[in-house]
């Protein structure tokens, strides 16, 4: 490859590395360590348990 074809590649290889974000972490132990971290673990039964909830009227 010619010299210029390198350092094009190089270059946006350079540009295409710094779009790269890392994934964002929750904030909730920044604000407040006592809080509790949310578990992603929720199975489908409590999932619909809860959105029927949410629907109801008090």
């Amino acid at each position: 490859m010619p010299k210029r074809e390198d350092q094009r590649i190089a270059n946006l290889a350079k540009k295409n590395a710094q779009k790269i974000v890392p994934p964002k972490q929750e904030k909730a132990p920044q604000f407040d360590s006592t809080l509790r971290i949310r578990s992603e673990e929720l199975d489908e039964e409590t999932r619909r348990n809860f959105k029927d909830m949410k629907r109801r009227e008090f």
